[in-house]
């Protein structure tokens, strides 16, 4: 166990977590909505630092990050549990662990060995990845903070269910991260994901506002947040934070709780990309679906291809010094070669 960040102590022994906008006020031997953070004696503790649930290698693409030093390889870690219940959740098993089965699982490797590994393995980031960061944050924290000494990035693959205080002390040494926006819809939030809209939309401006390199997820799922409408809320929104911020448009596939929903036709998919690029924005990708063309990287100002992509492998780089090489046009990111 360790003591967690982000809290106040309360009458009778309860506290009240500040780490994410539930905001939980949480009893004494009482664990908050994560349920990886318990109330022990009137003090707050982490249930996971230290205990990862899982460890790969993966490519920086598959976060997906497209304008982050792509080509490059990212340690990735998680812990179990996460502060949402999204229905649609593709690591279930591991991220609501400890609601569905009240467990608490991984294997013990300290901060110092995480930052170890991703050295010996020549990653260039380490990924917060698999379950939500932010629960497991004094984990993520710890190690981002040694990672940054050894000169390795940190990215957050999140929902970006944060509070600003948490955010705001994360960003000292983020680098990145991949945020979903799931809806422009408070009643998918809340139905969907047992959570809210505005927190989401709050912390997105807030990423970019301190400086960190986002690209924005959205899981198109057929009948829940598919329609031309919704999809042209969500384009605008991000145009209004940012024209240069990347938003990978994602197949959804039937998954935990919507088995009864049907794959996202890949029309949809492409609808989705055009909405975006038509909206302002620069770039726009497809995910899940490799070879269809939408996940290279296109010139915004002279439409070449630049990076051409098959599912996470690079096949070519026609960026130099994070410039179009036919053009001269800036490419926005970083590391971008």
């Amino acid at each position: 166990m360790k003591g967690a960040m982000f809290y106040g102590e309360l009458e009778d022994q309860a506290v009240r977590c500040g780490l994410c906008p539930h905001r939980c006020v949480i009893q004494e031997k009482k664990r908050g909505i994560c349920g990886v953070r318990e109330n022990q004696e009137g003090k707050l503790y982490s249930l996971v630092y230290g205990r990862a649930i899982s460890c790969a290698i993966d490519p920086i693409e598959k976060k997906p990050l497209f304008h982050f030093y792509p080509g490059s390889e990212a340690y990735s870690i998680a812990t179990v549990g996460c502060n949402l219940r999204c229905g649609n959740c593709q690591n279930y098993q591991i991220s609501q662990m400890p609601k569905d089965g009240g467990r608490i699982e991984g294997t013990e490797i300290p901060p110092e060995k995480v930052v170890e590994e991703a050295r010996s393995a020549e990653c260039k980031s380490i990924a917060y990845t698999y379950t939500e960061p932010t629960i497991w944050f004094e984990y993520a924290y710890d190690t981002s903070i040694i990672a940054s000494k050894k000169g390795i990035k940190n990215v957050f693959v999140t929902n970006g269910y944060i509070t600003e205080e948490a955010l705001k002390t994360a960003a000292r040494h983020l680098d990145a991260a991949n945020i979903d926006l799931k809806s422009m819809r408070e009643d998918f939030y809340r139905e969907n994901c047992g959570g809210h809209l505005q927190p989401v939309l709050d912390s997105i401006r807030l990423y970019k506002k301190l400086g960190i390199w986002i690209e924005l997820t959205t899981l198109v799922i057929p009948t829940l947040n598919d329609s031309t409408e919704e999809l042209q809320q969500i384009a605008d929104f991000i145009v209004s934070v940012g024209k240069e911020i990347p938003w990978h448009v994602t197949r959804f596939y039937p998954h935990y709780k919507l088995l009864n929903l049907p794959p996202t036709p890949i029309e949809t998919l492409q609808r989705a990309r055009e909405i975006g690029l038509e909206s302002g924005l620069k770039y726009v990708y497809e995910g899940n679906v490799p070879g269809e063309g939408g996940e290279n990287t296109y010139c915004w100002n002279c439409g070449k291809i630049l990076i051409r992509r098959l599912g996470y492998r690079i096949l070519t780089n026609e960026i130099k010094d994070s410039r179009c090489r036919f053009c001269r046009e800036r490419i926005d990111g970083k590391g971008m070669k």
